[in-house]
């Protein structure tokens, strides 16, 4: 790609980068910006450092906001062309520039920020200097808020690849310089991972190459755009599980001989916040709509990816009033795994079978909702730790029936 790159005070070689992914926040990225030389100079007083703000070629004036921010550390531009988007684009850059910058540390942050604080930078930044390779985010997140993670990313590669790394898509890094050559030279980049499959793709793919993987007290709650799941879910679902489906099919023969999960590496320790994260609205009516008008839309094609067990329990929940609607934990676990095995055989597209997952997720989250109005987030989080159990004890459910699977279509390719 013909990047465009602006590099005003002529940085060379650093010991430490801190990468703004960006796309249109010339209203944002100024505070992260601000924050992150802060947390640099504060705490790596000693090591070369450069921000650099990875962009889309935003015309909202995206570089403008980022280079008048007055810092004391410098500051790089870098652009992918006009006609090239997405958030992974804009790391593969960032990864790009680490190389070429020889840095040991990069520590990635998201452009929307309002609750990073310059601790952000040393609690995702030491642990490179301390000999590890990838470090993921803990921090305190409304109940309703990362709906993907909660529901499908963390019980999905907690199960598969038996590391237990709470925010798996958080959106804030850090990782080594190794790990940054790693993630260029591996040979599944396409387009979903170009997007908005870049973070489980790059945790998915430290955890499975056995890199030291470890997360991070990050001290205070994630304030960002947060979102209502049942009307905000636009391309990102889609990428995240496409990516989450395609990895699984990569490192099958990794993950069917896994039967347990151990807890990561923590840095850190918990800070005991009191602060509350942003609230986070659902439109429970929304959600329930979209389930029961999904029996219309995609019944024939469910009927096609979901055994008739199965099938049979879910359609008693269209009996079930929005107010009372659930389902228990086992029988999600199924469907996800029964909508990867479809993805795997690929007799269906794969367009359509990820576009008729979307109604389950709306009826996970419901179900969810329901049986959570009353919880704080700490008992969240206890009931969250309960779900994943579940899915991995469903683990050997999954490993049946994709070898049930793959048995009928070298059959029905043997008979062809």
């Amino acid at each position: 790609m013909d990047n465009i790159v602006e590099n005003p005070r002529n940085v060379d070689k650093v010991d430490i980068i801190v990468g703004i992914p960006s796309y249109n926040e010339a209203d944002a990225i100024a505070y992260p910006t601000q924050i992150a030389s802060q947390g640099l100079v504060k705490h790596f007083p000693k090591r070369k450092a450069v921000i650099i703000n990875v962009d889309n070629n935003s015309s909202d004036g995206t570089k403008d906001a980022f280079f008048e921010t007055r810092t004391e550390v410098p500051k790089i531009y870098v652009s992918t062309p006009k006609d090239v988007k997405g958030k992974g684009n804009n790391v593969r850059n960032l990864l790009i520039a680490a190389v070429e910058l020889n840095a040991s540390a990069v520590v990635m942050v998201d452009a929307d920020l309002k609750s990073i604080t310059p601790e952000w930078i040393q609690y995702l930044g030491e642990p490179i200097f301390s000999g590890f390779n990838y470090v993921c985010p803990i921090y305190v997140r409304h109940k309703y808020d990362g709906s993907i993670t909660n529901h499908i990313a963390y019980p999905l590669l907690r199960t598969l690849y038996g590391l237990r790394v709470r925010q798996p898509i958080g959106g804030d890094f850090g990782l080594s310089g190794r790990m940054a050559r790693a993630f260029l030279s591996e040979k599944n980049w396409n387009d979903t991972v170009g997007q908005f499959g870049i973070d489980i793709w790059m945790t998915t793919i430290a955890i499975a190459r056995r890199f030291k993987v470890c997360q991070t007290f990050l001290g205070s709650p994630k304030s960002h755009r947060a979102k209502d799941p049942s009307k905000h879910l636009g391309p990102m679902f889609k990428q995240v599980v496409r990516t989450l489906f395609d990895l699984m099919i990569d490192f099958e023969y990794l993950w069917k001989d896994l039967s347990d999960s151990l807890p990561s590496s923590i840095f850190g320790f918990g800070l005991g916040v009191d602060e509350k994260p942003p609230e986070v609205q659902v439109d429970t009516e929304a959600l329930h709509k979209s389930f029961i008008a999904g029996f219309d839309q995609f019944g024939e094609l469910w009927e096609k990816i979901i055994p008739s067990r199965e099938m049979s329990l879910f359609k008693e929940t269209c009996r079930m009033a929005k107010d009372q609607f659930y389902y228990h934990s086992d029988l999600w676990a199924r469907i996800l795994f029964n909508f990867a095995i479809a993805y795997r055989n690929n007799e269906i597209s794969r367009d359509a079978i990820i576009d008729s997952m979307i109604p389950f997720y709306h009826s996970r989250i419901l179900s969810f909702v329901n049986k959570t109005g009353d919880k704080g987030i700490k008992d969240c989080e206890e009931y969250f730790e309960s779900i994943v159990r579940v899915f991995e004890a469903e683990k050997e459910y999954l490993i049946k029936r994709w070898d049930e699977d793959h048995k009928k279509l070298n059959h029905k390719l043997f008979k062809n």
